[in-house]
C-alpha cells in the first residue's frame, strides 16, 4: 500500500469519527402537535398532548388527543418498563368531587370497572386538550374485562373520562406532519 492511501485512509477515519452520532427518536414520548399517528389502520392528526410527570423526574404518561374529521379520540401511552398503549374514546358524565370518586364503575349497565390506581401528576399541555398546563391533574386508572379500560381525569372541577381498549405496539405508527 503506497503512503497516499495510508493519509487518505487515514484523513476519512478521522472524518467519521468527528461526525456526531444522531440521537435516537422516540415517537411515544416526542410526537408533536400536527403529527400523524396511524392506530389500526386508522389516521389521525395530533391536535393536542398532554405531558404527565412527578416534579423533578422524567415524564411517565402521555395522552395524544386525536382527530379524524369531527371525530376525537385519545392515545394514551403509559411508560414503565415498556410501553403500554391505550386507544379511548371520550365519555360524558360528571362527579362533583374528587373526594366521590368510586373504586368500582358501572358503565351502560354492560361493563364493570374496577380501580386499578390513583395517583396526582402534574401536566404540561400542547394544543387543543381538556387541561391547563403546569398544574395538578388526579388521574383514576380502572380495569374491566375484555382488555376494556376506563380512565378518570380531574383538574379544577373539571372531569374527563374516557374508555378504551388495550393496543398493541404494532399496530402504532408514528409519522412527522409537515
Amino acid at each position: 500500500m503506497s503512503i497516499w492511501k495510508r493519509v487518505g485512509a487515514i484523513i476519512k477515519s478521522n472524518k467519521q469519527d468527528t461526525e456526531p452520532p444522531k440521537a435516537e427518536i422516540n415517537p411515544y414520548e416526542e410526537t408533536q402537535v400536527g403529527d400523524i399517528i396511524e392506530v389500526d389502520l386508522e389516521e389521525y392528526v395530533v391536535s393536542g398532548k398532554l405531558v404527565y410527570f412527578d416534579r423533578g423526574f422524567p415524564p411517565h404518561r402521555f395522552a395524544y388527543y386525536l382527530q379524524n374529521g369531527k371525530q376525537i379520540s385519545c392515545l394514551l401511552v403509559e411508560k414503565g418498563r415498556t410501553y403500554e398503549a391505550f386507544i379511548c374514546e371520550f365519555v360524558e358524565g360528571s362527579l362533583d368531587d374528587p373526594n366521590d370518586v368510586p373504586t368500582r364503575l358501572e358503565v351502560g349497565g354492560e361493563v364493570n370497572y374496577e380501580l386499578e390506581h390513583h395517583r396526582s401528576d402534574m401536566v404540561r399541555a400542547d394544543g387543543n386538550t381538556d387541561f391547563r398546563g403546569n398544574d395538578e391533574v388526579l388521574v383514576w386508572r380502572y380495569f374491566g374485562t375484555e382488555n376494556r379500560y376506563f380512565f378518570l381525569q380531574w383538574q379544577d372541577g373539571k372531569y374527563v373520562a374516557m374508555e378504551g381498549t388495550r393496543t398493541p405496539a404494532g399496530q402504532i405508527k408514528f409519522m412527522k406532519g409537515k
